[in-house]
């Protein structure tokens, strides 16, 4: 038994709550357990000056961790003067997730920016942006008549072995102590987008990798279910 009483393959509660802010064309609270991201979507006119008269529009991410998400104060970035390599990274896999189910050519010469801050961590927290970002990117391209610029859903999760035991959705808890961890992302029709895999001890088997990447697909079928009934939900 789980220290919150789930099962090996049961997901934490979530809860996605649309249109969260007024001024953002799309925004989205998304809370999976303790973990907590405010997920905003912006759309300019205009793209990077390597994509002009291309036909062509852009997405981008920027993820941030507030300061008081974690329990111990996490310094601002801004104020050290650099990203860390782990928010750049992040951000990085935020923009990937979400460009390889939107049409950049139905977007036309528009940059969609996408913001993800951490607003409490408890695990899971580049998984739950990817999944509460595309619900803030489907809303706003909804509200902007651009709806057909995202023909596919995405979500992530995270996994790991803990106690030689498969386990969806970790805490940090059972991350700070898992033999694997491993993040997966997905698109709504069951591909592969990213699969980030570690073994933190013994290395494990592919027999092994394919029981994670089974219960992760499984996890993001119930995510992307929610994602749906959130949306269908708003006004």
């Amino acid at each position: 038994m789980r220290t919150d009483g789930r099962r090996p393959d049961q997901l934490r509660p979530l809860e996605i709550l649309v249109d969260y802010l007024e001024q953002p064309l799309g925004s989205v609270l998304y809370s999976q357990g303790k973990t907590r991201v405010l997920c905003t979507a912006s759309l300019d006119e205009g793209v990077p000056r390597w994509l002009r008269d291309s036909g062509r529009g852009w997405l981008t991410a920027e993820y941030s961790l507030l300061p008081a998400s974690t329990g111990e104060r996490t310094q601002r970035e801004a104020s050290a003067g650099k990203q860390k390599g782990r928010t750049v990274e992040i951000q990085r896999l935020i923009g990937r997730a979400l460009r390889s189910v939107a049409d950049l050519e139905a977007l036309g010469e528009r940059t969609l920016w996408i913001d993800c801050d951490v607003l409490q961590a408890d695990g899971g927290t580049r998984c739950a942006a990817i999944s509460g970002a595309w619900v803030a990117t489907a809303r706003a391209l909804g509200r902007a008549g651009l709806s057909r610029a995202l023909p596919e859903s995405v979500a992530a999760v995270s996994l790991g072995i803990v106690g030689g035991e498969l386990l969806l959705d970790l805490d940090y808890e059972e991350d700070s102590g898992a033999e694997v961890d491993l993040n997966v992302v997905m698109t709504g029709s069951g591909r592969l987008v990213e699969v980030q895999a570690t073994a933190e001890r013994a290395p494990f088997d592919r027999d092994g990798l394919g029981a994670l990447l089974d219960l992760g697909e499984a996890g993001i079928a119930a995510i992307r279910e929610a994602q749906e009934v959130a949306l269908d939900a708003a006004p």
